[in-house]
C-alpha cells in the first residue's frame, strides 16, 4: 500500500486527529509501534500512548493548529514544512513554532517520523498557509 492517494488519505485522517480530536482515527493512521525522532528523543510508542500524549496535549492547548505551507507525498514517505499555533492558557497570547517533519509510512499507516523544531516564537515568515494539510501548497 503506497502512493499519493493512500498517503493523501492517511494524512487527510491524521489532520482530523490533530484538529477535531478524533483519537478514534488513531487506529487507522498510526502503525501498532510509532518510532519518534522529536525532542523527547529517539522513542518507540503505541499508538495507544501516542493517542493519549495528543490527548494531553490537546488538553494543555485545546485551539492548537497544525498550519502547513508545504509537503509532498510520495511513495511511503512524507515530509511537511509547518508552524504549530495555539493560545498559551495562562496569559492567553498566541504562541508559534515552525517546524519541519518527515514521516517513514508502512502498510499506509505512520511508522516512524523525524521532527525539528524552531524556537518558541519562531514562524515561516510571509508564508501562505495550504488550505489543509493534503492541498497543493500555493504559490508564493
Amino acid at each position: 500500500m503506497s502512493g499519493e492517494p493512500v498517503l493523501r488519505g492517511l494524512f487527510d485522517r491524521w489532520e482530523r486527529v490533530w484538529h477535531e480530536g478524533r483519537y478514534d482515527l488513531v487506529p487507522d493512521c498510526v502503525a501498532p509501534h510509532y518510532i519518534r525522532h522529536d525532542e523527547a528523543g529517539d522513542r518507540t510508542v503505541t499508538r495507544e500512548a501516542y493517542a493519549a500524549e495528543l490527548a494531553r496535549l490537546k488538553q494543555d492547548r485545546p485551539d492548537v493548529r497544525i498550519v502547513v505551507y508545504d509537503h509532498t507525498l510520495q511513495e511511503n514517505r512524507a515530509w511537511y514544512r509547518f508552524t504549530m499555533k495555539w493560545t498559551d492558557q495562562g496569559s492567553g497570547e498566541v504562541r508559534t513554532r515552525a517546524g519541519m517533519q518527515a514521516y517513514r509510512i508502512e502498510g499506509g499507516k505512520l511508522a516512524e517520523t523525524w521532527v525539528t523544531l524552531q524556537p518558541l516564537g519562531s514562524s515561516w515568515g510571509g508564508a501562505v498557509a495550504q488550505e489543509s494539510w493534503t492541498s497543493p501548497p500555493p504559490m508564493n
